[in-house]
């Protein structure tokens, strides 16, 4: 079953001066396309308001039933937009001074959308896929733990490198409590090109962080395991990063991550992606007693 389980990436920060106007350009890199347009659609419909309020304050629009806030507020989208006067134009000077302040407004906004959007679509996306488990188990006669990576593009990343660093609560001392990071040795960290999948081994002998570690010290010390790749984008040749945080209770002891390549009869080979989260147990040794 797929691990329920918290986001580590979400922290409740309090006491921090909350500025979200300052830094519109971030917030709309990291929104969903559907908030964007929503957004978008929002302030237009809100500028176009506002001006209709203002012509019908002002007056002298020809063709504009007097009083009617959707003639004019008609009036203000074909002004905006540029489209063109049909049955109604200004006539006043006082209109003519808001369709000029609107058209300076509404070229801004075509501006600044048009630049936002364009920044957000070019900006590379690593579609980049994690297992669900990362894994401990004997590998040649030494507890491994094991993670799966893949890549859900047809193009392939080109001079990959992953990085793997264990987080977890230390105490000093003096009792005070804090977060230490160690990196991980991995059996391998680069890799010319990632075409679909890649399983990543750390070996826990005497020389890693992880020597001596069970179950329980996972859980009592909250480790989490960051694992962050980083390549190139064969198709657009743009750099491009992931990254994906296991928590404690998202290792499993004593298993393995399943094949995921067969021979078929004529002797080609077959990648069986639905095999990619799948873990399988492993057999219990005098050293390494897991799963329990």
């Amino acid at each position: 079953m797929p691990a329920q389980q918290r986001d580590p990436n979400q922290i409740l920060v309090v006491g921090a001066r909350q500025t979200p106007f300052s830094d519109v350009y971030h917030h709309v890199l990291r929104a969903p396309w559907w908030l964007d347009l929503l957004a978008l659609s929002g302030l237009f419909l809100l500028l176009n308001l506002v001006f209709a309020f203002a012509y019908l304050a002002v007056g002298g629009v020809e063709g504009a039933r007097p009083g009617s806030l959707a003639d004019h507020f008609f009036f203000s989208v074909q002004t905006m937009g540029t489209i063109g006067y049909g049955v109604m134009h200004p006539l006043s000077l006082g209109a003519e001074a808001l369709v000029t302040a609107e058209v300076v407004v509404g070229v801004s906004l075509v501006a600044l959308a048009s630049g936002m959007l364009f920044a957000k679509f070019s900006v590379p996306r690593a579609r980049m896929q994690f297992a669900e488990w990362a894994t401990i188990s004997p590998f040649d006669g030494v507890p491994t733990l094991m993670f799966r990576l893949g890549n859900e593009r047809a193009s392939q990343i080109i001079e990959a490198t992953v990085r793997v660093v264990m987080v977890r609560t230390e105490r000093t001392a003096e009792g005070v409590t804090y977060y230490r990071l160690r990196d991980l040795k991995l059996e391998r960290d680069h890799s010319p090109a990632i075409s679909r999948s890649w399983n990543l081994l750390h070996r826990i002998d005497d020389s890693s962080p992880l020597h001596g570690a069970t179950p329980e010290t996972f859980a009592r010390d909250q480790v989490e395991l960051m694992v962050t790749v980083v390549g190139i984008d064969e198709t657009s040749a743009q750099s491009l990063h992931a990254r994906h945080t296991y928590l404690d209770e998202q290792v499993r002891w004593g298993a393995r991550h399943a094949d995921m390549v067969s021979e078929l009869p004529d002797g080609s080979l077959q990648l069986d992606m639905r095999e990619f989260h799948r873990v399988l147990p492993t057999a219990p040794t005098s050293t390494f007693p897991y799963p329990r």
